[in-house]
């Protein structure tokens, strides 16, 4: 799976809505699986099946 980034848009309990940069498509997704500190408006880059938090 190539390199993907997205955009925190929403968190709702224990789940997070991620935005795909370059098509907008969303994924929903457990806030288990993302990095501490992650919040709204958060980028993440996800690759080797792993998320990490987007240098700016």
């Amino acid at each position: 799976m190539e390199p993907r980034d997205y955009t925190v848009v929403r968190i709702a309990g224990e789940y997070a809505t991620l935005r795909e940069c370059s098509t907008g498509e969303e994924l929903f997704i457990a806030l288990a699986l993302l990095p501490e500190g992650t919040d709204i408006g958060t980028r993440l880059h996800y690759e080797m099946f792993s998320y990490e938090i987007a240098e700016a």
